[in-house]
C-alpha cells in the first residue's frame, strides 16, 4: 500500500464526507491538475486545505496535481470493492523453518561455552585445527580482522536473504499508519475515534512480535557462525580468570591511541579487553565496506 492510497483511506476513515470531495476533485482534473476556483462550488475549503496538508495534491504547473490518481482511487475502495476508508495491510508473519530452529538450538548451546570452560575446549579446539596454524604465519590482529570481515560478509548476505524487508516495510507503514490516525484525532478532539485507535493499537500489538521474529531470525544463523569464532578468540587469550591457550599472544605489546602500550589480554574499556574492543571495530567498519560495496540496504523503506 503506497503512502498516498493510505493517506485517503485514514482521511475517508475519518470524515466520510472527504470521499465526496475527494471523488469531486477526480473528477475535475482530467488532465491530472485542479485548481480551487473549479471545485470550490462543491466542496469546503477546509476539506481542500485537508488535501494539500496530506499531499493528496501536490504542486502543478497551473494548479494542484494529484500526487497519484491510481493510488487515490484504490483508497477509495475497500478490498471487497465496496468502498469506504481501511487500514494498511497486516503481513502474514514468516514461519521458521526446523533448520531456523535447529540452528538456534545449536546457538543456545555455543552461548554455554562462556561459562562452562570444557565445551568452549571443545568448540575451539576444533576451531584450532584451522586457525591456529595461522597464528605462526599472521599477526593476532590480523587474524582478528579476517574473521571481522567474515563475519560482516556473512551477516549482511544471510540478514539480506533471510529478513524480508518488504514485510517489515509493511508492519512499519501500519503502524506509521496507525499514528498519524492517532494525531489527526487528537488535533480533532475526537474522543470516539481516540478510543477506537487505542484499541487497534492494542490489536497490533501482534506486529511488534512479528517484526522481532523477521529480526532475530537472520541473526539466529549469524550468531551460529559468529560464536565459535569468538570462543577461539576467547580461548586464545584468556578471560576472567580462564588460562590462555596462547600465553605468548596474550602478553604482546601493541601501542593503541590514547591508552599507551597494552597487551591483548589488557582491559581496555572496564573489563573489556583489547582483543574484543579492536574486533568489534573491525566488524563495524568492514560490515559497513560490504553493505556499501553490495549495494544491500538493511533498513526497510516505507511503500
Amino acid at each position: 500500500m503506497s503512502k498516498v492510497e493510505r493517506r485517503v483511506r485514514s482521511l475517508v476513515s475519518e470524515d466520510g464526507e472527504m470521499r465526496d470531495a475527494i471523488e469531486t476533485v477526480l473528477d475535475h482534473a482530467a488532465d491530472g491538475e485542479v485548481q480551487w476556483v473549479e471545485v470550490r462550488d462543491e466542496i469546503t475549503s477546509g476539506q481542500w486545505g485537508r488535501l494539500i496538508e496530506k499531499e493528496v495534491l501536490v504542486d502543478g504547473e497551473t494548479g494542484f496535481a494529484l500526487a497519484d490518481r491510481e493510488a487515490i482511487e484504490a483508497g477509495l475502495t475497500d478490498d471487497d470493492g465496496s468502498g469506504g476508508g481501511g487500514d494498511a495491510e497486516t503481513p502474514e508473519t514468516t514461519s521458521w523453518t526446523k533448520w531456523d530452529k535447529l540452528a538456534a538450538l545449536a546457538t543456545v548451546g555455543a552461548f554455554v561455552g562462556y561459562a562452562v570452560s570444557p565445551v568452549r575446549n571443545v568448540i575451539a579446539g576444533a576451531i584450532d585445527l584451522v586457525l591456529g596454524p595461522l597464528l605462526e604465519i599472521v599477526p593476532f590482529y590480523v587474524i582478528i580482522m579476517v574473521i571481522a570481515l567474515g563475519t560482516g560478509l556473512y551477516s549482511t548476505l544471510l540478514r539480506a536473504g533471510l529478513m524480508d524487508m518488504e514485510k517489515m516495510s509493511q508492519y512499519q507503514d501500519r503502524m506509521k499508519e496507525i499514528q498519524e490516525r492517532r494525531k489527526d484525532a487528537k488535533e480533532r478532539d475526537d474522543q470516539e475515534a481516540l478510543d477506537a485507535i487505542q484499541q487497534e493499537q492494542m490489536d497490533a500489538m501482534g506486529d511488534q512480535l512479528g517484526m522481532f521474529k523477521e529480526q532475530f531470525r537472520p541473526m539466529v544463523w549469524i550468531m551460529f557462525l559468529t560464536i565459535p569464532a569468538f570462543l577461539w578468540m576467547f580461548w586464545v587469550i584468556g578471560y576472567r580468570g580462564s588460562n590462555a591457550a596462547y600465553p605468548a599472544i596474550a602478553a604482546q605489546e601493541l601501542v593503541v591511541p590514547l591508552a599507551g602500550t597494552v597487551t591483548w589480554d589488557a582491559g581496555l574499556v572496564g573489563p573489556i579487553q583489547m582483543w574484543i574492543v579492536w574486533y568489534f571495530l573491525c566488524s563495524m567498519a568492514f560490515t559497513q565496506l560490504v553493505q556499501k560495496s553490495l549495494n544491500i540496504s538493511m533498513s526497510p523503506s516505507s511503500s
